[in-house]
């Protein structure tokens, strides 16, 4: 593989870029504060983070999609909230975990100052299981500057489905193997591998808090094997 032959970097943005565990975490806690309660908060985060992947992966596989990663946060919240006996919990403040906290997470510090320089010479897009409006508020949020946001809500085949990865390729007008997918998850990297994508993995140990990620560890077919996103772009030729 050729770094010099890489015109689009397609960047994983619900654990890659935002840091959706210290979100969480902090809203369950802050209103479970306001009811009295004591609860496991970092595992429920882990939790809701968990089952609501579940509901989106091979998401159009068979029948389009009736919801995206919004409704699947809020369906799964109630839930959780269900079985911790939580019922206190309001429907204003279920909102602000599922909707407001989501919408407003922050990203991991070493991505920022890197994305600029990085966009300097490759098209760098969010690529997504992540619902638009997900990736437009956090990059407010955060100040940051996609060059394009390809949701799967848009392709109607969300990841790991082959289609997903095909059409973000044919929207950039691109081959497949023009494109690096950037991620710190197996599952996506090998997907898109499997399409032509070049593919590189991105370390996040804290994703899951102290939990620890679920495949820490890259799979050896992956291209670049980075710690941070300053190791991405020396990787790809580019002085962070």
């Amino acid at each position: 593989m050729s770094t010099a032959d890489i015109k689009a970097l397609t960047f994983d943005t619900g654990g890659t870029i935002l840091d959706w565990h210290t979100g969480f975490t902090r809203a369950l806690a802050e209103t479970g504060r306001r009811h009295d309660l004591e609860r496991d908060w970092a595992a429920i985060a882990n939790d809701l983070r968990r089952r609501s992947l579940q509901k989106m992966l091979h998401l159009g596989e068979h029948t389009p999609p009736d919801y995206n990663f919004d409704d699947a946060h809020r369906m799964v919240l109630d839930e959780l909230i269900e079985e911790h006996g939580m019922q206190a919990f309001s429907a204003a403040e279920r909102r602000v975990i599922w909707w407001d906290t989501v919408h407003n997470l922050s990203c991991w510090p070493d991505f920022p100052q890197v994305l600029p320089r990085l966009r300097e010479r490759l098209i760098c897009a969010s690529f997504t299981i992540l619902s638009f409006r997900i990736i437009i508020d956090t990059a407010r949020r955060n100040g940051l500057a996609w060059d394009a946001v390809i949701s799967c809500e848009a392709i109607g085949k969300y990841k790991p489905l082959p289609e997903a990865y095909r059409t973000a390729a044919r929207y950039l007008q691109l081959e497949p193997e023009q494109c690096c997918m950037v991620a710190c998850h197996n599952f996506d990297l090998d997907a898109a591998k499997a399409v032509g994508f070049t593919t590189a993995f991105v370390r996040r140990p804290d994703e899951w808090g102290a939990a620890g990620p679920p495949d820490p560890e890259p799979n050896p077919q992956h291209d670049i094997v980075v710690d941070d996103f300053p190791g991405l772009a020396r990787a790809v030729g580019i002085e962070p």
